[in-house]
């Protein structure tokens, strides 16, 4: 597995039209609040033109790619974390998933329901104090429980109290939990809370087919930009209702649309790309007759940690991996022009992963 990405917003801003045409999946997308009720999941293959290269060089019998999941979240509304609407079940489906992608509405629609005038940067705060209320409850869920404790000279419960009054004055002040100016420590302290507004965030800009390429003189957009540098979060342009016309299309015909949109890539690359760069992510490769195969591992992992990818025992027994670059791959093209000419590399337990790595691991059962 990838990742996972939570795909929130409020009712009638195209998130499930998005997921139907990311993942190809069918589920209901209409015009009414609450259309989605049960989170759909969504588990769709990682386009990577690197994959496909090395299983011809290889003439691979099976090509399996990395994957990323979508979740198709409930509709928020503004009360959710009082249980108005779906809010508890929203909430809590947001706990599961690596990183939150935000969609607000940009395009103006007449015959499409919206809570009022077209705002995103408005979407977007209603969002966050949720998620914000939501976490200050499990803020004070946790302190109630770690007082009593630390009253009594529990050093390692004073020092969380600490680190949790820190954190439940900054949501006070309205500072998602990514954006806490906290040290690396505390911050992995917290991280088993799974705090709402600690995950990673991408903000889908939800356009209409007009503006996909010339959106930037857009007044919502520009606001909407601002928004985005203050909170820290990437802002991604797409056009749901595009997206769903080219996940209808073969493959052939939707590069060509793409092409007469004047785009190179798909919604969906666009969004995996973001989410590996948000996430800290990057893929390595095996790549044999019988399989060839794409992983992710996060950044700065250890060859060890990236055989653990593949398998648990190949992590305890690892030896070394034999490695070559991409690069080095493609221009040779096969395993024994690159040991002929020393570009395989043997590597120990402290090799740090490089994306796009081609590895053979040696192990000990």
């Amino acid at each position: 597995m990838g990742f996972s990405c939570g795909i929130v917003g409020l009712p009638n801003v195209g998130k499930s039209t998005l997921f139907n045409a990311l993942t190809k999946a069918g589920v209901a997308s209409s015009n009414y609040p609450f259309c989605t009720i049960d989170p759909n999941v969504g588990i769709v293959n990682v386009p990577d033109k690197r994959l496909d290269k090395l299983s011809a060089l290889v003439s691979a019998k099976k090509i399996t790619p990395t994957t990323v999941e979508f979740v198709d979240i409930a509709g928020l509304v503004k009360g959710a974390a009082q249980g108005e609407g779906l809010g508890n079940q929203f909430l809590s489906n947001i706990r599961n998933v690596d990183a939150v992608v935000q969609v607000v509405r940009v395009f103006q629609d007449p015959d499409v329901i919206h809570i009022g005038e077209v705002d995103p940067v408005r979407d977007i705060e209603i969002i966050n104090v949720e998620l914000l209320l939501k976490d200050l409850e499990t803020v004070e869920n946790i302190l109630s429980k770690r007082i009593k404790n630390a009253r009594a000279g529990d050093k390692a419960a004073q020092a969380e109290v600490e680190l949790l009054e820190k954190v439940k004055a900054e949501i006070g002040k309205d500072v998602l939990i990514k954006n806490i100016n906290l040290a690396p420590e505390e911050r992995k302290a917290i991280r088993q809370y799974q705090f709402l507004t600690d995950k990673e965030l991408l903000i889908v800009a939800n356009v209409s087919e007009s503006e996909l390429t010339d959106v930037g003189e857009n007044p919502q957009f520009k606001k909407l930009l601002r928004k985005a540098e203050e909170i820290r979060s990437e802002v991604l342009v797409l056009s749901a209702k595009i997206e769903q016309e080219l996940s209808e299309l073969p493959t052939e015909e939707a590069g060509e649309y793409l092409s007469s949109l004047g785009l190179e890539e798909s919604g969906l690359e666009k969004l995996v790309r973001a989410g590996y760069r948000l996430l800290g992510l990057l893929t390595f490769f095996t790549a044999g007759e019988k399989e060839t195969r794409a992983w992710t591992i996060r950044k700065g992992s250890k060859a060890p940690e990236a055989a653990g990818a593949i398998h648990s025992d190949m992590e305890k027994g690892f030896i070394r991996a034999e490695v070559v670059s991409y690069e080095d791959f493609v221009r040779e093209g096969n395993w024994s022009a690159l040991k002929d000419k020393g570009l395989v590399r043997l590597e120990g337990k402290e090799y740090e992963m490089k994306d796009g790595d081609v590895i053979i691991v040696r192990f000990s059962n």
